[in-house]
């Protein structure tokens, strides 16, 4: 029986709420300065919305700001969707590919490489970033789609977490699909990829918001504007040294870039949470 205790419940819902207003308020300021003319908001943020809201977007969207190097939103949109997209899938197929032949296959040293796979932890990509970007250019991947997404496709903890699932896999399962003639693919097609499906979910919202959020290797490998993403746009749209910067249109391309990994993780909603707290298979 659960007891009921007014106070402690009143307190937890304010609690709940201190944080929400906490975390909505910053983004309804931007959407309201998204809404405003760039004269309206040098004198300070109105905390109503104003006339320009869409003619922001769309000039955002299609024109760009005039600070240097600014190009419009929607290429950017799109180039970090199929970087984010790129990252989190080939993340997620290399990792799980791995995991499988680690746990499944005898090899010679077997444990070898996946201790060596999991050492790559303690090597972010800041500190390999200088052979990387060597390797990329000399691929003449640079400016590229390719060039964005390979170098990052790789994941140890992706591994880590695929191998640690496949190991509570009941020996069972194993012997049962070999009796029925089932080899290493055919149980790895019916057998683990539908029982892996909400890690891969979770995994997936996860990689997607790190591939998108990605600022310092998109910065190194791209110099063409029709590369840019998201990310490196919004800043390049506030760098404007002496200039007015464009805060309306700043804010309406940070909405922008908002939107897609908040529809990520709202669609995604119900599998994330599964894949993180269940237990049994």
């Amino acid at each position: 029986m659960v007891e009921r205790r007014p106070l402690w419940t009143f307190f937890t819902h304010a609690v709940l709420l201190l944080g929400l207003v906490v975390t909505i308020f910053p983004i309804y300021v931007a959407l309201v300065a998204s809404s405003h003319d760039t004269t309206t908001l040098i004198a300070g943020v109105p905390m109503t919305f104003g006339t320009h809201f869409f003619d922001n977007y769309a000039r955002v969207i299609l024109e760009g700001t005039a600070a240097p190097g600014a190009a419009p939103v929607g290429p950017m949109l799109i180039n970090s969707a199929v970087m984010a997209l790129g990252i989190a899938v080939g993340k997620i197929v290399i990792s799980i590919l791995s995991a499988f032949a680690v746990v499944y296959f005898r090899f010679p040293l077997r444990m070898v490489c996946f201790w060596l796979i999991f050492a790559t932890l303690m090597l972010p990509v800041e500190v390999r970033i200088l052979p990387t970007y060597e390797v990329i250019a000399d691929l003449s991947m640079l400016n590229t789609h390719v060039g964005l997404i390979v170098p990052l496709i790789a994941s140890a903890t992706a591994t880590f977490l695929f191998r640690q699932f496949f190991m509570t896999v009941p020996n069972e399962l194993v012997e049962a699909a070999r009796i029925d003639g089932a080899g290493p693919l055919r149980f790895f097609k019916d057998v683990l990829l539908p029982l892996s499906r909400t890690n891969m979910a979770a995994l997936f919202v996860i990689l997607f918001l790190y591939g998108w959020n990605q600022y310092l290797w998109p910065l190194l490998v791209t110099t063409d504007e029709s590369m840019y993403t998201i990310v490196m746009g919004i800043k390049r749209m506030i760098a404007v040294g002496d200039d007015v910067v464009e805060w309306n249109l700043a804010m309406a391309a940070a909405i922008l870039a908002m939107l897609p990994p908040v529809a990520v993780v709202v669609i995604m909603q119900r599998l994330f949470v599964k894949g993180l707290v269940e237990v049994e298979k």
